[in-house]
């Protein structure tokens, strides 16, 4: 399996499409703190983070035993992310903004972004990125709510565990 032998400090086996899509084509506001499980080349990270949604943004907070490991903030144009020094690089922005949009994002939005030579499948639970060959180079399974996934990345080889449950905001 290309996520067991792909070396972390190698370049991606391809390089994956951007989707860079618009906030509001989520077609809804989401507000979600989650639990994230990294793990890539044996080692495994866990992290917290903050996910909000609305027409106008994503923002993204990841936070590793307490501290701010990355902001991120896409308003359809521009990605602004802020890093703590510590964060490793193959953490990059650009990637976590992909992963979330392919993800969570309808389908039909997902296609209309993606450059000829790849599409984007769905059966049941399971949605599949796949080059212009068939081969799938990212597989997103939803795990039974929104938010909750294991996302396979064959292309830089990491998979992530998503859990998620809505943002409970105090009562006035």
């Amino acid at each position: 399996m290309a996520c067991a032998t792909h070396n972390q400090n190698e370049p991606p086996l391809v390089e994956l499409p951007a989707l860079r899509l618009a906030p509001s084509t989520l077609g809804q506001n989401l507000a979600l703190e989650q639990q994230l499980v990294f793990v890539r080349g044996g080692q495994r990270r866990e992290l917290d983070a903050l996910l909000e949604v609305d027409a106008s943004q994503v923002r993204l907070l990841v936070q590793a035993m307490g501290q701010s490991a990355v902001r991120l903030v896409w308003d359809g144009q521009h990605l602004h992310e802020q890093r703590a020094p510590w964060l490793p690089s193959q953490v990059r922005g650009d990637r976590v903004l992909n992963d979330l949009q392919f993800a969570l994002w309808p389908l039909s939005a997902i296609q209309a972004a993606l450059p000829s030579d790849w599409r984007v499948e769905q059966t049941g639970n399971e949605r599949r990125l796949l080059d212009a060959q068939g081969r799938a180079w990212l597989i997103a399974q939803d795990d039974g709510g929104l938010g909750n996934l294991r996302l396979n990345n064959l292309a830089e080889g990491y998979t992530l565990e998503v859990r998620s449950a809505p943002v409970q905001k105090d009562a006035p």
